[in-house]
């Protein structure tokens, strides 16, 4: 067996666009992504799942319609499923995602 390390900072440069995920591991029934994102997404809701956000570099805003989060690097926060949310930050931001593999594909648009 092949055994080999997943480096973070190798994987977030072969990104060029912000908010376009892209998979670099499976475990279980779940997927970890990783994205860069800038400027303000749209509300919007997972109703079926829990949804993990680990600041790698940068920081980040999860907008929700009764208050906010800020998520600093080397934090994390977990949305509880059902609740509207909207990511932003004001300046380029990498974050890695956790979410159930049937919660998105292997890219293309986020679902942050």
């Amino acid at each position: 067996m092949h055994y080999q390390t997943i480096k973070l900072s190798e994987e977030l440069s072969k990104i060029n666009d912000n908010w376009s995920p892209q998979l670099i591991g499976e475990m279980n029934d779940y997927q970890f992504k990783i994205v860069k994102i800038a400027g303000d997404y749209e509300w919007h809701v997972h109703p079926e799942t829990d949804k993990l956000f680990f600041v790698i570099e940068g920081e980040m805003i999860i907008d929700f319609r009764d208050g906010q989060v800020r998520i600093c690097k080397d934090e994390m926060f977990i949305v509880p499923r059902g609740l509207e949310i909207k990511p932003s930050s004001e300046k380029e931001c990498h974050i890695m995602l956790m979410e159930p593999k049937s919660e998105g594909n292997t890219g293309g648009t986020v679902s942050a």
